[in-house]
């Protein structure tokens, strides 16, 4: 078993630090101020009802005048829906919340920031011809996608790549660290969770000695990281240790809508000439060292070529999205690894198209994706998913594509990690059985890989679920294949996985207690938000 050199390296915490840790953390200071801030608007609002009724009457035609601009403005009918019964419900608090949430000035800049960080990267990712003459031949239904992705986010399509598809944590961490040590120039690391612990302390062991080596060393992680599972000040130790490292939205004691906005993405570029994506977080169990909710079922990709640069500019584009420009050209003037031939030709003939998703700028990428896939489907669409919380456009494209003929298959959980999302899942069980989809559950445990494989001819890895929260809220990354063999793992992996799971069937939706259901369905109302 792997132990820490030294302290530098990883701190295996006791149960005394971390109750120390909960109370002088300055992450759980902050969270006190931001709850007592809630906890006094709320107070001004209630006060403002009782001593002035002719107020409230006003509040209740601002609420109603609310309602009508959602009503009649564009987006998703479910968002508009939840956000209006909750104003109607609570006139006074869900009307000035939407204003809050709406005006958020915090959401626009980032945008235009985002913006202006892809025309930076744009001279260095170019489009590939060889990539469109290939699709036009020989997978010409995907050329509109990779149009689109091309358009929407400067997204290219690739096809000097070679890939590789890891069906769990622990192939994926093992090809992970091969690749680490390998290092000479850079390492870019970008993680919504990162915990202490045997995995992440074999990878902060690797960076350590590469700092010292001369490479260059960042890592990011998303902001909550701080409340969940690192020191505050955490940063300051890797910086300490010459690593570059900083959260993503960290939370300070002011209320932001900007904390509803987390980076789940999972990206690690090396030297320009290889990345990795996928389901897996650096944190044990995914790895299965740990195990709270039994087996951990995920999976990533690793990909080298020229689409590498993709992967490098996402990560350079959020890393300085709160900072002065840098200079780009030393990382994205990397031509990745040169393609392997193999009696003159490449190893992987197909397609990947790298991209990425943003909360802010009013653009659904990955759930645009999906539904162009599923619409496309012929034969099969199989999906691997730990949350299942749809919107309408979602539902029926999976519904009609079902009734039309497809085999539409979802791999679910058996064991939730979060009881509300797990009841709301169920909660569409009904409706996509009843239109003929089937829906398995994982029972050795948690399935957290974010998979979609259809017709033997394309596939999706990367961080996207199929829930609000990825396709509405976070900022995402995946890869599209088209014609590659990573496909063909990836069915692979599906069809291994189906062997371990229990089909859900209309006579199991009789054990779903009244309870469950009561509780699913009040759920459901505000699920666009959750």
């Amino acid at each position: 078993m792997y132990k820490p050199e030294n302290d530098d390296v990883i701190l295996l915490e006791s149960g005394k630090f971390r109750f120390r840790k909960l109370l002088f953390n300055s992450a759980y200071s902050i969270i006190i101020s931001l709850l007592l801030q809630i906890i006094l608007l709320v107070a001004l609002v209630l006060s403002s009802r009782n001593l002035f009724p002719f107020l409230f009457s006003g509040y209740m035609l601002f609420a109603l005048i609310i309602v009508l601009i959602i009503v009649n403005r564009s987006g998703n009918p479910l968002i508009k829906l939840t956000w209006s019964v909750l104003i109607l419900t609570l006139p006074v608090f869900g009307g000035l919340l939407y204003l809050y949430v709406d005006l958020q000035l915090g959401n626009r800049l980032m945008n235009k920031r985002l913006r202006k960080l892809k025309e930076h990267t744009k001279e260095y990712i170019c489009i590939d011809p060889d990539a469109i003459d290939f699709l036009a031949d020989n997978h010409s239904d995907a050329l509109g996608l990779a149009n689109y992705l091309k358009a929407v986010g400067d997204f290219p399509a690739y096809s000097k790549i070679e890939a590789e598809y890891y069906s769990s944590g622990e192939n994926y961490f093992e090809h992970l660290i091969k690749e680490l040590e390998k290092a000479e120039r850079f390492i870019f690391i970008e993680y919504f969770i990162i915990k202490e612990g045997y995995m992440w302390g074999r990878v902060l062991k690797i960076l350590s000695e590469k700092v010292r080596q001369g490479v260059e060393v960042r890592v990011m992680y998303d902001g909550l990281c701080a409340v969940s599972s690192l020191s505050y000040q955490y940063p300051k130790r890797l910086r300490r240790m010459g690593i570059k490292c900083k959260m993503f939205a960290p939370i300070y004691p002011i209320l932001s809508t900007h904390y509803n906005n987390r980076d789940h993405r999972k990206i690690v570029v090396i030297d320009g000439r290889v990345a990795f994506t996928g389901g897996i977080n650096l944190a044990d169990e995914y790895i299965n060292r740990y195990q709270p909710y039994g087996h951990w079922k995920d999976c990533g990709v690793m990909i080298k070529g020229d689409a590498v640069k993709s992967f490098t500019a996402m990560f350079l584009n959020i890393w300085n999205s709160n900072e002065k420009t840098e200079d780009f050209k030393p990382y994205l003037q990397v031509y990745g690894a040169a393609p392997v031939v193999e009696n003159g030709a490449l190893t992987d003939s197909g397609v990947v198209v790298p991209y990425s998703d943003s909360p802010v700028d009013r653009e659904n990428v990955g759930e645009c994706v999906y539904l162009d896939m599923i619409n496309r489907a012929k034969r099969y669409a199989y999906f691997m998913t730990p949350y299942l919380i749809l919107d309408n456009e979602m539902l029926t494209a999976l519904t009609f594509a079902a009734k039309r003929g497809v085999d539409v298959r979802i791999i679910l959980p058996h064991i939730p990690d979060k009881k509300y999302a797990f009841a709301l899942a169920k909660s569409h069980y009904p409706e996509l059985i009843n239109a003929g989809i089937k829906i398995y559950e994982y029972l050795p445990g948690f399935v957290h890989a974010k998979v979609a494989v259809v017709d033997d001819r394309e596939a999706v890895v990367g961080s996207i679920n199929l829930d609000f929260r990825s396709l509405y809220l976070h900022y995402e990354c995946a890869a599209f294949f088209a014609s590659s063999k990573v496909i063909s793992s990836v069915k692979a992996d599906f069809d291994e996985t189906l062997g371990k799971c229990k089909e859900i069937g209309k006579s199991d939706l009789k054990t779903i207690s009244p309870l469950m259901k009561l509780y699913a369905h009040l759920l459901k109302i505000f699920a666009p938000l959750m």
